[in-house]
């Protein structure tokens, strides 16, 4: 009696171990030489031990007539903890070794159900991308299978419809060519691993067919031209180990889903004593000079710790998640380290993407203020800095979640309104004494205003300078404070416990707007 079942048991249970064997010992082997874990090994690294629940580990490509291993592709979902926060997350990791990881009919089958899976419960979504893109031949998009075709795409319309709802991250972990290609063009954070990862509409073959350059994957599409040009990757990574890292730590900063708050983490010090005097060092004496605005963020934020995105691109603007007493803020800083900190056309995009980012899912939004204006000229006005600039003051105006503003050494021109100034509803405006804010600086002003007096000068720039030196008093911020146009001048040592208590007052903050479809967007 039950011998029927038990010999059924053990046909699935040795089915099983020939599917986690994947793509057999060899395909195995070469991976490991490439320098890249295998999909199941990333899982593991993934998910906390035993919590992972893989779905639709049967699915064989269609037609076959050997074993194809889960069909390249292993979904399921599981509980990630980054060591302060636990929560569930859907994964689907393309897996190299069997097909090339490629997407074959019953592969994108199991994605659409997991995708399904993780908004019906409002988790996030992570891929890892290893994927040579669309398979071809059987089990594919073959010959007989090419009207199939214009039935396909509901993966980039469904990732559109997620996006905003649930936290989506394509980790680029390998090739991602042609249609993987749009699922980091979908997601909010894309880690790419150094000389290992590649993305591009069209593959070194395609390429050199189409338009006959002769590229590698890293010169086409890796790591460096995303991440350092394109600004389509977030953040480069050595290995695979350290982009499930990186996975992990973003995806701590997150809610489960739009409709819940950030989770704020346990915090063992008092946000409410003042800054060591150490911060005091941080600004030059000479409001010209260059500094790096990372110095003073490590100062402000819990243990000096917070993980930027896009760090090599755009660097004149900073983008980054980070902590105050527990909870979860994203940062918009300039940084005078990079062409003055001004805003170009890529900062400002940089600014407002993150800026949407971070509202979509109730990330409070700290802007640290050192700008000296929009770019301007020829060039400037070619690349669209108009549009490119009005998308970072739609987003800073569209934004409902609380939201803090420090002018650090000054904010000039439009400038001012992108890092939100007084008319974008900051909910704490405060500066550091010494700061300006203005149409733009002392001696901008005076070049306009005095610009015939300084062409027949035997000394223009010296005249330059005594003018500004009469304009500057009007335009510093104890006039503005005077006019009641910030909320406080502080201490730069007061800004983590003023900051704080800005957390705690808004934490329930609620903004109602004109009802409306959306906006219509600048891009």
């Amino acid at each position: 009696m039950g011998k029927r079942m038990r010999d059924e048991v053990e046909k699935l249970m040795n089915l099983r171990t020939e599917i986690e064997k994947m793509g057999g010992e060899e395909a195995v082997r070469k991976q490991h030489e490439r320098g890249k874990l295998t999909a199941r090994e990333r899982i593991d690294l993934l998910f906390e031990k035993g919590s992972f629940v893989e779905v639709g580990m049967l699915g064989n490509e269609e037609g076959a007539k050997e074993l194809v291993p889960a069909d390249g592709v292993i979904t399921g979902y599981g509980k990630i903890n980054d060591g302060n926060i636990l929560r569930d997350a859907a994964v689907a990791a393309y897996d190299f070794t069997v097909r090339g990881g490629s997407m074959g009919v019953i592969n994108e089958a199991k994605v659409t159900r997991i995708r399904e899976t993780a908004l019906k419960h409002r988790m996030p979504m992570v891929w890892l991308v290893d994927s040579g893109g669309a398979r071809l031949g059987s089990g594919g998009f073959s010959i007989e299978r090419i009207p199939f075709f214009a039935d396909t795409g509901y993966l980039f319309k469904e990732e559109a419809l997620m996006s905003g709802v649930i936290p989506l991250v394509a980790a680029m972990m390998g090739p991602g060519y042609a249609g993987t290609a749009y699922i980091p063009g979908l997601s909010d954070f894309v880690p790419m691993v150094k000389g290992k990862s590649a993305m591009g509409l069209g593959g070194p073959a395609l390429v050199k067919m189409v338009i006959g350059e002769d590229l590698t994957d890293d010169q086409l599409g890796g790591s460096r031209v995303h991440c350092d040009m394109s600004g389509c990757g977030d953040l480069e990574v050595a290995s695979d180990e350290e982009c499930i890292k990186a996975i992990k730590q973003y995806i701590s900063f997150f809610p489960q889903n739009c409709d819940h708050k950030p989770p704020r983490a346990k915090y063992s010090g008092d946000p409410t004593t003042l800054i060591s005097d150490g911060v005091l060092d941080v600004i030059p004496d000479n409001p010209s000079q260059i500094f790096d605005m990372r110095e003073l963020i490590k100062f402000i934020v819990d243990d000096g710790y917070f993980f930027e995105i896009k760090p090599k691109w755009a660097r004149n603007m900073i983008t980054a998640l980070a902590r105050i007493g527990g909870y979860p803020l994203g940062i918009i800083a300039n940084n005078p380290m990079y062409i003055g900190g001004i805003i170009d056309v890529d900062a400002s995009d940089k600014a407002a993407r993150f800026i949407w980012l971070c509202d979509a899912f109730n990330i409070p939004l700290l802007f640290l203020s050192d700008v000296p204006g929009y770019m301007v000229g020829s060039r400037a006005e070619k690349a669209g800095i108009i549009r490119h600039g009005a998308k970072m003051i739609h987003a800073v105006a569209e934004a409902t979640v609380p939201k803090f503003t420090v002018i650090v050494r000054k904010s000039y021109g439009a400038g001012y309104y992108g890092m939100c100034g007084r008319a974008f509803d900051p909910d704490l405006l405060i500066a550091y004494p010494g700061a300006e804010i203005a149409v733009m600086g002392a001696e901008g002003m005076v070049s306009i205003v005095a610009r015939k007096q300084i062409a027949a000068a035997e000394k223009p720039a010296e005249l330059v300078e005594q003018l500004a030196a009469q304009l500057r008093p009007h335009i510093t911020i104890d006039k503005t404070a005077a006019l009641g146009l910030v909320d406080d001048l502080i201490d730069p040592r007061e800004t983590r416990r003023v900051l704080f208590h800005g957390l705690e007052r808004t934490k329930d903050k609620k903004i109602f707007r004109h009802p409306r479809k959306h906006g219509v967007y600048p891009v």
